[in-house]
């Protein structure tokens, strides 16, 4: 590659749990010959994904090119963060081939968008794509919104009311803005709940997009990567609810850290999240766990009622520590209640 040519950037978006992070593993092990850099966003203070990445690593993405931006939005830290860190990138010894940025599941991606024609890095970067992915599943089932039923009966009794729940400006935004939707647990979705989804995406896109079916985030790296889309220079073609808008805010959602003690039995762990999206509208609970007489930690992947939980690798050297990162909606994070869905589990 040139010294002179633009370096592209994938942009990977998606509501919370949608499979971004097994997306990225994947083009990580398939680069098709390209070396790798990846941007990580997480919502939250403490970083999971970012983790999950770095193990992965090998020589066409070696760890140094793996770096995450954790607790902030990476379309609202511009100058601070996402600038510096992708200077950091373009000045690495091996320049990468490409970069993936996987944004946090709550941001809009227009805004990350405009920060390409600064100054610093327009000339020298450009956006390949952006690539929305979402959860066939919910989608058919309408969970992008916290309860949909409950809006559609408030807009229904007062006419007055204009406006959309937080989480379906997130989702429409996501989706006006895509290159490529990918439809992600088509297996779990079932060949019904994929092409309920695809009728609700077509609903919401302002053009008429490719939409493919995805499993385990298994895809030809070749329908992802090389769009040659520029999209930065198409940000008329892409309607944000946000457009004209200085900034947007992120005061909607909300995250707490919780801290537990070695678990004995992770079933009764997973119950007890299942317990948190019913009872009190937890939308996503993610982290590591250190199990009785277990070697290795548990890696926990909640969104909703949907959890999964494996061993990832071996503790090592570092702390045996159980942290869970939990987001919600603001006015649904009360520390206090989430610690006694656990308490009362045994937890």
């Amino acid at each position: 590659m040139s010294d002179l040519a633009k370096i592209p950037v994938t942009v990977i978006t998606g509501f919370l749990g949608s499979g971004k992070t097994t997306l990225i593993r994947h083009l990580m092990q398939n680069p098709h010959g390209r070396r790798l850099a990846v941007l990580v966003n997480e919502f939250g203070s403490v970083g999971v994904d970012g983790d999950i990445l770095k193990s992965c690593a090998d020589e066409n993405c070696p760890e140094e090119n793996i770096v995450e931006l954790a607790n902030g939005c990476i379309c609202c830290t511009v100058a601070d963060e996402f600038i510096p860190t992708v200077e950091a990138l373009l000045a690495l010894p091996q320049r990468p081939d490409h970069i993936l940025i996987e944004t946090s599941g709550l941001a809009l991606p227009k805004p990350l968008l405009r920060a390409f024609d600064w100054p610093a890095i327009r000339s020298r970067i450009t956006v390949d794509g952006v690539i929305a992915l979402a959860d066939a599943e919910a989608v058919a089932a309408g969970r992008f919104a916290p309860d949909p039923v409950a809006v559609q009966a408030q807009r229904e009794a007062d006419d007055s009311i204009d406006h959309e729940t937080p989480l379906s400006e997130v989702f429409e935004d996501q989706i006006a803005c895509a290159d490529l939707v990918l439809l992600t647990k088509a297996d779990l979705a079932g060949e019904a709940g994929v092409a309920a989804a695809r009728a609700a995406i077509e609903a919401e896109a302002p053009r008429k997009l490719p939409i493919l079916p995805l499993v385990e985030g298994v895809i030809d790296p070749r329908v992802v990567l090389g769009l040659g889309a520029a999209a930065e220079d198409d940000l008329d073609a892409r309607p944000s609810h946000h457009d004209g808008a200085d900034d947007h805010e992120h005061d909607d959602f909300d995250s707490v850290v919780i801290d537990l003690p070695e678990v004995a039995d992770p079933e009764a762990l997973a119950a007890a999240i299942r317990t948190l999206a019913r009872e009190l509208r937890i939308l996503r609970v993610k982290g590591h766990v250190a199990v009785t007489g277990k070697p290795m930690r548990l890696l926990v992947q909640a969104v909703g009622e949907r959890v999964r939980h494996q061993f990832d690798r071996p503790w090592g050297g570092a702390p045996r520590r159980s942290r869970l990162v939990v987001i919600a909606e603001h006015d649904d994070i009360d520390p206090a209640a989430i610690r006694a869905v656990f308490d009362r589990a045994g937890i």
